[in-house]
C-alpha cells in the first residue's frame, strides 16, 4: 500500500525510517519531511493544516494509511476529517487528542478515574493562581493548559519563580496556550517514559524511554524538548510496567471509551516513578521526539502491521518483538535553542557518522541547499547507537557525534547518565 507520513523533525526521519521498510510499504510520501525522510520516500509539498488538501492528495495518489507524527495536526482533528473522507488514519480523534492538548482536561480524567498523579489546581485568573501559590507555597510546577512546543511547563522552586511563569503565560508568553493555567505539586521521585498502542479497546505496551529535558550538562539551564534519550528506563522494570498498564493506560482507555472518545493510537504517559509507584506526569498522544529515535531502532517486529491494527481495533491479534539492546540518542542543536536558534550554518560529516556500526542519523531541523545540509532548526539532528548496555550505546553515539563537523551546533555531553551510573554501581 502507499503510506503518507505527516510531519518533518526527527520522529517523523525515525518514523520513515521504519515504515519504509516493511514488506507492506509500497510507495511513502513525507509532507513535509526533511532531507533525511527524503532517503527514505518522497518529501511533498502539502499544507497539512489544509484537511480537504491531505485527503485529496491521499485520493490521487491511492494513499492506503495515513501515519500522523506532530500533536498539533491531531489536536487539530485531521483524523477526523480524513476517516470522513474515507482514509485510513493512524492517530487519535480530535476529542481523544485533548489528553495533550489540555493539561485540565487529563487532570479531571485521571480525578475522575482514579488515575495517579500529582495534586493540581486550574486557573484563568492570574490574580487567584497568585494567591494559591502563596497559600500553598513552593516548590510547583506551573503548566500551561494548552499546546506549548514542549516549553509550556517551569519547575518553580520558589514562589518568586511561580509567579514569574504565571505573569507569563497570562499576558501572553505561549499564546493561546497558556490562557489556562495548571498549577501541580512537585513530585519527588525519577522520570520515564512509556509508550502504550491502542485501538480504543485495547492496549499494546511498546517501551520505555528516559529524556533528557533540560538543556546543558547536569540537568541544568532551561527546559527543551528534549536534547536526548535512551531505551529501555532502567527503572521500568517488568513489574513497574505491569502496574503503568493496570493502573494508569489501562484505567484511561477504559475512561475515554466510557465518556464517548475512544483512544486510538499511540498514548505516550510521561511517568514519575515515586516511592509510592508511578504517577503520571501528563500525557501525549503521539510518539515522542527524540524518544521514537531509541524506540524504532528497537523494534524488530515490522511496525505497519500495529499502526492498522490500532487503526482498525484488532490490536489484542497483534505481538511485537523489541531488540535486548539499549538505544541512546543525542541532539544536536543549534547555538541558541531554546531561545532563537542561528539558522543556515553548515553542517558536514553527516554520512560519515552514519557509517559507524551500530549507529543511525535521524534528521530533524535540517534542510538542503545545493549539495549541502544546513541547519533550519532548534533541534537539528538525533545520533542515535545501540549497544548491549546504555553505557556502550553511549559511547558508540558520542564517538559519532564527533565525526560530524558543525561549529555552529551544540550537544549535551552526558545523555544516559542516570542509566550509565546504575550501571557501572551494578
Amino acid at each position: 500500500m502507499n503510506i503518507l507520513l505527516i510531519g518533518s523533525g526527527g520522529r517523523e526521519h525515525a518514523l520513515a525510517w521504519a515504515i519504509s521498510a516493511s514488506p507492506l510499504c509500497d510507495k511513502l510520501f513525507i509532507a513535509p519531511g526533511n532531507p533525511g525522510t527524503a532517503q527514505c520516500g518522497e518529501n511533498v509539498v502539502l499544507d497539512i493544516a489544509d484537511h480537504r488538501a491531505v485527503a485529496d492528495f491521499c485520493r490521487l495518489m491511492s494513499v492506503g494509511l495515513v501515519v500522523v507524527g506532530p500533536e498539533g495536526p491531531l489536536v487539530d482533528g485531521i483524523t477526523d476529517d480524513l476517516e470522513a473522507a474515507g482514509i485510513k488514519t493512524f492517530g487519535p480523534s480530535r476529542a481523544a487528542a485533548q489528553l495533550e492538548g489540555s493539561k485540565a482536561f487529563t487532570k479531571e480524567l485521571c480525578a475522575e478515574f482514579g488515575i495517579p498523579t500529582a495534586g493540581f489546581a486550574r486557573f484563568t485568573d492570574e490574580v487567584a493562581a497568585r494567591a494559591y501559590v502563596a497559600k500553598t507555597g513552593a516548590p510547583l510546577v506551573i503548566k500551561a493548559d494548552g499546546l506549548a512546543a514542549g516549553k509550556g511547563v517551569v519547575m518553580a522552586e520558589t514562589i518568586e519563580q511561580a509567579n514569574e511563569a504565571l505573569a507569563m503565560m497570562f499576558s501572553g508568553g505561549l499564546g493561546a496556550a497558556g490562557a489556562e493555567v495548571v498549577i501541580e505539586e512537585w513530585m519527588i521521585g525519577e522520570e520515564a517514559s512509556f509508550f502504550a498502542l491502542c485501538d480504543g479497546t485495547h492496549a499494546l505496551p511498546l517501551a520505555s524511554a528516559q529524556d533528557h529535558k533540560r538543556a546543558f550538562d547536569g540537568d541544568t539551564g532551561p527546559n527543551t524538548g528534549g536534547m536526548g534519550a535512551y531505551s529501555p528506563a532502567p527503572v521500568m522494570t517488568k513489574a513497574m510496567e505491569e502496574r503503568v498498564m493496570t493502573e494508569i493506560v489501562g484505567p484511561t482507555l477504559a475512561g475515554m471509551a466510557q465518556r464517548g472518545t475512544p483512544f486510538k493510537g499511540v498514548l505516550f504517559a510521561g511517568l514519575m516513578i515515586t516511592a509510592e509507584g508511578p504517577k503520571l506526569i501528563e500525557y501525549n498522544v503521539r510518539f515522542g521526539d527524540p524518544e521514537c529515535e531509541v524506540l524504532m531502532p528497537r523494534l524488530k517486529s515490522d511496525i505497519v502491521p500495529a499502526l492498522l491494527a490500532a487503526r482498525d481495533g484488532v490490536l489484542n491479534a497483534v505481538d511485537l518483538r523489541w531488540s535486548a539492546d539499549a538505544a541512546l540518542t543525542v541532539v544536536m542543536a543549534a547555538k541558541g535553542y531554546p531561545g532563537t536558534p542561528e539558522k543556515g550554518s553548515v553542517i558536514r560529516g553527516i554520512d560519515k557518522a552514519a557509517t559507524e556500526k551500530d549507529v543511525l542519523v535521524f534528521h530533524a531541523g535540517t534542510r538542503a541547499k545545493g549539495e549541502e545540509i544546513v541547519a533550519d532548526g532548534g533541534r537539528v539532528l538525533n545520533v542515535v547507537a545501540l549497544g548491549r548496555s546504555v553505557s556502550e550505546a553511549q559511547a558508540k553515539a558520542y564517538a559519532a557525534v564527533d565525526l560530524i563537523d558543525w561549529p555552529g551546533g551544540f550537544c549535551r555531553r552526558d545523555i544516559g547518565w542516570q542509566a550509565v551510573k546504575r550501571e557501572r554501581e551494578g
